[in-house]
């Protein structure tokens, strides 16, 4: 079961794009759940120099089945030319939790 459910990180430049662009993916059932972190510094390098920017982390759980939706939506619809998407597979979890997700993400 464990190969069956990721957690996939983004970062967006402000809260309200985060909730929105969270919204629609659980709205659609493409994830069952995100998580906003709403302060994080990001330290990166861009455009030939070293930037520091405020910024909202999002977690978002997913079917591993629903991820090429999501990663192609989440492209569309995030503000950076080269957004962060992070997928990493779910090794272990509770049973319930990772049951809730499957059925969160199969929503119809």
């Amino acid at each position: 079961m464990s190969e069956e459910f990721v957690i996939a990180f983004s970062t967006f430049p402000d809260r309200e794009t985060a909730q929105k662009i969270a919204r629609e993916l659980v709205e659609n059932a493409i994830v069952a759940c995100a998580n906003l972190v709403p302060s994080v510094e990001s330290i990166y390098f861009w455009k030939e120099k070293v930037e520091t920017g405020a910024e909202v982390f999002a977690i978002f759980k997913m079917t591993a089945a629903r991820y090429p939706e999501f990663e192609s939506r989440l492209r569309k619809l995030h503000p950076y030319d080269v957004p962060e998407i992070v997928q990493l597979n779910i090794a272990e979890g509770s049973a319930e939790y990772l049951r809730w997700i499957e059925e969160n993400c199969s929503r119809t």
